[in-house]
């Protein structure tokens, strides 16, 4: 008789964004994605890489729902300028005064991932941290940026899988699908060790 093997368990990915899925979609064919409805306030004490530790497992639990037969990802991305916060601009006029501020400048992204296996309880975190050198723009370029590429929903206020990659003088990773906001890397290993047959 030919070995049967159990059936790979669903992957929920606890994220709307359609970045995140198109990145998900080069490791896996199916998944559902889920709102995980977290509240991303800020705590007080709270360093960048804390922030997002602490998003994407809430983020994986949420998307969760009391289910007990996945795999739920969770992933949040914190920019830290000067050794703050940057959070997404919102809007044009703020998005052109981040950029300006970063002309020139180093801002560290810490991109967090958490595999919830809801069928042990284990939650598996990983955090990646990108260092992006921003080259001197003028405000005509960051104008023409923001206008054309509208970044408001970007921490950081650029998109890198676009345009967003003329502004840069270096990146300096080691998982470039990291700062588009899912470390892809380090989620197969994470797949593997849970069970899911990759390639």
């Amino acid at each position: 008789m030919t070995p049967t093997h159990p059936a790979p368990p669903p992957i929920v990915l606890g994220s709307t964004s359609r970045y995140r899925a198109e990145l998900l979609r080069r490791l896996v064919a199916e998944f559902e994605q889920s709102a995980p409805g977290t509240d991303e306030s800020p705590r007080i004490d709270e360093s960048p890489a804390e922030r997002a530790w602490r998003l994407a497992v809430a983020k994986a639990e949420g998307a969760a729902g009391g289910r007990r037969d996945a795999l739920v990802i969770g992933s949040d991305q914190v920019a830290e300028f000067d050794g703050l916060i940057l959070d997404k601009p919102g809007t044009a006029e703020r998005a052109r005064a981040q950029l300006a501020a970063c002309s020139g400048r180093e801002v560290h992204f810490h991109t967090a991932l958490c595999l919830f296996d809801t069928r042990t309880g284990q939650r598996h975190v990983h955090v990646d941290h990108t260092r992006v050198r921003f080259r001197e723009l003028a405000a005509a370029e960051i104008a023409r940026y923001v206008e054309r590429e509208q970044p408001l929903d970007c921490a950081g206020s650029f998109k890198c899988e676009g345009l967003g990659i003329s502004l840069f003088e270096s990146i300096d990773n080691r998982d470039p699908s990291a700062l588009i906001g899912l470390p892809l890397i380090a989620l197969a290993r994470l797949l593997r060790e849970a069970g899911v047959e990759l390639p």
